[in-house]
């Protein structure tokens, strides 16, 4: 409404205006009456003591607090136009004696408010469309949950879901909640979670995402992840936290604000001074005096570097990015090392047990599907993808799982446990190594291998397979062409590691590495001089992730990993890396355009307001044009931060 106010009254005294804005004779049907200082003053009244009330009171807050805001910059060159108007209004006799035009300019005071609020209110318009992630995310979720119960279901939002309610889903619903199918299949659309158009197919014992379209069946789940827990609330909380955060590079430019309106306040003052010393007539030095204060708010300088980080992190989720701060973005955009985890980030994840051998001929069957049985057993309190592969080889030979006591999982070399009294190991050979168990020797192969003992007998060993994520080679390749050096940090034999590498053009391998030594040889990178990227998904890369300058987790890993980094990239795709880093890149390069354009802006535009081409030109600017310029200085600001909506990250393809 001020808006309005402001617009149609600034409307009609310029206007009015047009006669001492031209010097021009006006038609006989010109409103005249607009010209008379008592209308003019009776348009200006709503304007300067309504619409303005922000800026009075946006000057009152900062002189309380010894500062100085573009709301003082605003305050004081409107009142400066209003009260000069006020003498010429209600005393012309006085100008006409001293040789001097009785002319007002309320509409200087107007037009300069309401161009200000226009100019807020297109940059509030303009930051809502960096927030169109945000709002997506929020659309996403469901209205209402069918929960099961004695004699059918019942029909409730899906904010009264509690853990462990078992709900049944339709064809074409939204999934309300986090959880597990307990019956039925269908395939889910989670295109909001992994990016990918394709359906994916969901049996008994796989989990779904809350917010992601039931397509073909019906089934019943379990609800394990409720309210905030929720993926969905987890990717809305890390958006929203992003947005409101402050890059490091944002310092300077408050830093500069700091001193920059005091020192804006001092060149008015001397430009007045200036003009007023020089014989300048005291119209024009006013002018100078309030273009100045009119051109040089900060606005733009404001927004450079906050517009930015809005806009880039909101593309971010987009691209299925979640980058934890504004930050993070920055550090981001310097890196040189990547360093990545093999299993669950290079390769699918998801091995397979190949084969399982047993060391001695002798031993029958009955004895080899009790190791068996005996390490599923064991990892069947492990959530590592091998303990999945062991456990659906040893499911579909049919061996059960049997009782474990004194069960313990030792990050990077695997577990133990007493089944039926028995201890039985499995892990590394390094770790079997290191207990003093003798591993009998086997060929090297590129394979993974898990070694079991019992009773601290070596008895055989497990050979899986986890192959390569598609995107795994193009994107090593990309981050090569970006600059950075890959680095495999695995704790994985070396043989495997090796072969691995050796397919994706990695130079450096680290194999066979426990989580401290995984953290040390972060810390080792960083002290040579580095700036150095994690990249992993266990529960093992944790305290890495937490080390380097930037730690990305995949959203298909372990929820320790994710909260120890600072990405998180949603689809489990490696190709994460390169969007994350691409973006990085864009957005820090879009706020120091931003930061120059602000700079240059300022300085060029002070002395034009004070009025430094007038002895060349004859030529003085407007307070209103100058209005106009500082708005649209922030407009530009605001559509050069719109741009990263339209980023592309691009993959070098092999």
């Amino acid at each position: 409404r001020s808006l309005i106010v402001g617009g149609v009254g600034s409307t009609l005294l310029m206007i009015g205006g047009v006669p001492m804005m031209t010097g021009l004779p006006m038609p006989p049907w010109f409103p005249h009456w607009l010209h008379h200082p008592y209308v003019q003053l009776a348009l200006t009244l709503p304007i300067q003591l309504w619409c303005g009330v922000p800026f009075y009171t946006g000057t009152w807050h900062a002189l309380k607090q010894k500062t100085a805001t573009m709301d003082t910059l605003v305050a004081l060159s409107t009142s400066a136009a209003f009260f000069y108007s006020l003498v010429p209004t209600f005393a012309p006799e006085w100008f006409i004696s001293q040789g001097l035009a009785p002319d007002v300019y309320y509409e200087v005071a107007a037009v300069v408010i309401t161009l200000v609020l226009l100019g807020k209110t297109l940059e509030r318009q303009a930051r809502q469309q960096t927030t169109t992630a945000l709002r997506h995310l929020l659309s996403l979720h469901p209205q209402t949950a069918r929960r099961l119960c004695e004699g059918g279901s019942e029909e409730i939002p899906w904010e009264a879901v509690v853990s462990s309610d078992h709900l049944l889903v339709r064809p074409g619903e939204k999934i309300p909640v986090d959880g597990v199918l307990l019956s039925g299949s269908s395939t889910v659309d989670e295109a909001m979670v992994t990016g990918e158009a394709m359906p994916v197919l969901k049996q008994v014992g796989d989990g779904v995402t809350g917010g992601t379209i039931n397509q073909t069946g019906s089934f019943v789940m379990v609800a394990t992840r409720v309210g905030d827990d929720t993926f969905l609330a987890q990717m809305i909380r890390l958006v929203e936290q992003a947005q409101g955060s402050a890059a490091p590079i944002q310092a300077l430019a408050d830093r500069i604000t700091a001193w920059f309106v005091p020192a804006v306040l001092l060149t008015a003052i001397i430009t007045l001074g200036v003009w007023l010393s020089l014989g300048g007539a005291v119209p024009h030095a006013l002018m100078a005096a309030v273009g100045v204060l009119v051109i040089a708010c900060p606005c733009a300088l404001g927004l450079a570097t906050p517009t930015s980080v809005i806009v880039g992190t909101g593309r971010g989720a987009e691209l299925g990015v979640l980058i934890k701060g504004a930050e993070v973005l920055q550090r981001a955009s310097t890196l040189d090392t990547i360093v990545l985890d093999k299993t669950g980030t290079l390769t699918v994840g998801r091995p397979m047990v190949t084969e399982f051998v047993m060391f001695d001929p002798k031993q029958d069957q009955r004895f080899a599907t009790e190791m068996l049985g005996a390490i599923a057993s064991l990892e069947y309190h492990s959530e590592h993808p091998i303990a999945t592969a062991v456990l659906q080889y040893a499911q579909a030979r049919g061996i059960p799982h049997q009782t474990v006591t004194e069960f313990q999982a030792i990050a990077g070399c695997g577990v133990t446990g007493f089944i039926a009294g028995r201890q039985i190991h499995g892990g590394t050979e390094r770790w079997f190594t290191e207990l003093g168990l003798t591993c009998p020797p086997y060929p090297a192969t590129a394979k993974t291998c898990l070694w079991v003992a019992c009773d601290r007998q070596v008895v055989g060993l497990l050979q899986l397979s986890d192959p390569l994520k598609p995107s795994a080679a193009d994107t090593i390749h990309t981050l090569k062409a970006m600059g950075l050096t890959p680095i495999l940090l695995t704790g994985d034999h070396q043989f495997v590691a090796q072969a691995i590498a050796e397919q994706l053009g990695i130079q450096q391998v680290y194999a066979e590495m426990r989580p401290e030594q995984k953290l040390t040889t972060i810390a080792q990178l960083q002290a040579s001089g580095h700036q150095v990227a994690m990249v992993g998904d266990g529960i093992n890369d944790a305290p890495a992730l937490a080390q380097a300058d930037v730690g990305m987790a995949l959203g298909t890993g372990t929820d320790v990993a994710i909260a120890a980094s600072d990405i998180t990239l949603v689809s489990g795709d490696p190709v994460g890396i390169t969007i994350a880093l691409q973006l990085a890149r864009a957005t820090m390069g879009n706020i120091r355009q931003n930061l120059f354009f602000s700079f240059a802006y300022n300085t060029l535009g002070i002395p034009i307001a004070a009025g430094i081409l007038y002895p060349f030109t004859g030529w003085l600017l407007h307070p209103m044009l100058a209005g106009a310029a500082m708005v649209l200085s922030s407009l530009s600001v605001v559509t050069n931060a719109l741009r990263l909506q339209n980023m592309n990250p691009k993959l070098k393809r092999l």
